[in-house]
């Protein structure tokens, strides 16, 4: 298990260090700056800032690798959590004020990669494993206690994924993938053939369910794990098939907390394309544009919101990760790739690491 000593010795100073320098600077030319996990070309893991353009600001080590992040609205903290079925998660100030710090799951529980702050700071959420039981749960954790472990509430699913909090600032909206795994056996998908993925609307005060969304039963084996909001509030997700590879069903569409789920149908050539798997799912800054992402078919899409019609089909290697900038999106690849489209201006440019699966822009 990683020791949080070992952590600072490795992690800490180093990235308080380093940062305040290189960030200053990126801030002083006005760059927006973006956040992601990534696999160093040396070896290793790491969360790292880097620039619009490019630029590297800086980075803090992890000891396995890192999925997603969140940031808290009031202290401006990340917190990258590890990749299923890992066990830690990192706390760090991208200002580089504060020494990183390693959270570590309970007994019995994982983490699944995603996580949110409340709107006051004071709370981190986390979708976890109760594995031996072969249920969703959200870990909750007190940021002024530390990041201690308080408490926890079901997330009346198998397999939780991303977690959002919608904009009326008391509603978690989660994507249960519907999948059983165990870390006894890996990343091993236990029950295919009775899977029962749902998107989930939660008290975030209460943890009581509010509503729960299926797709049609012929359909059970979509398993829904991506999400993002587009300007009218409702939740787009993307899904990853786990039935016949030859078959080829809708993978996108949208959810709202007044009872509606439903599928976009996308064009049998782009649906091809994105080979039965569904990796990311970002808004545009204003709402107006949702990305689409399969690192599996090297493509991601840029979709109006308002039709679900593809506006821009971008060809990236390994590309999953994606972020609104000011002007479109911003994408990212496992092979190191960074690009604007879907109206950005931002260069495509290599960059000396390897992004993993998200990308997120920092507040």
């Amino acid at each position: 298990m990683w020791q949080r000593r070992a952590f600072l010795k490795a992690a800490g100073a180093g990235f308080v260090a380093s940062l305040l320098p290189r960030r200053a600077e990126a801030l002083e030319r006005a760059e927006l700056l973006f956040a992601s996990s990534i696999q160093k070309t040396a070896g290793g893991y790491a969360a790292a800032l880097v620039s619009e353009a490019g630029t590297l600001i800086a980075s803090v080590d992890l000891p396995e690798r890192g999925h997603d992040l969140t940031f808290s609205p009031v202290t401006g903290q990340a917190v990258v959590f590890a990749r299923q079925p890992g066990t830690f998660a990192v706390v760090f100030d991208p200002a580089g004020a504060v020494a990183p710090q390693t959270i570590t799951s309970i007994e019995g529980r994982h983490f699944f990669g995603h996580g949110a702050f409340s709107p006051d700071g004071r709370l981190l959420y986390a979708t976890e494993n109760d594995f031996e039981n072969a249920r969703g749960v959200i870990g909750i954790y007190d940021v002024a206690g530390g990041f201690r472990r308080i408490g926890e509430f079901d997330t009346f699913g198998t397999g939780p994924h991303e977690m959002l909090l919608m904009p009326d600032g008391e509603t978690f909206v989660i994507a249960n993938g519907g999948i059983e795994t165990h870390p006894d056996y890996g990343r091993a998908e236990l029950n295919l053939e009775t899977m029962d993925p749902s998107v989930a609307f939660i008290d975030r005060r209460t943890g009581d369910l509010i509503g729960q969304l299926r797709l049609a039963a012929g359909l059970h084996k979509l398993s829904i794990r991506h999400m993002a909001f587009d300007r009218q509030g409702r939740v787009w997700f993307g899904c990853q098939f786990r039935g016949d590879p030859g078959d080829r069903p809708q993978l996108v569409g949208y959810a709202t907390r007044e009872g509606e789920i439903r599928l976009i149908e996308l064009p049998e050539g782009t649906l091809g394309d994105l080979r039965n798997y569904v990796g990311s799912v970002a808004a545009s800054s204003d709402g107006a544009v949702i990305g689409v992402s399969s690192p599996e078919g090297n493509t991601i899409l840029a979709l109006d919101a308002s039709t679900g019609g593809v506006i821009e089909a971008l060809s990236m290697r390994n590309g999953c990760g994606i972020a609104g900038d000011a002007a479109g999106l911003l994408a990212s690849s496992g092979d190191g790739e960074l690009g604007g489209f879907a109206g950005s201006a931002a260069e495509r440019l290599s960059v000396p690491v390897l992004f993993d699966n998200h990308l997120r822009r920092v507040p």
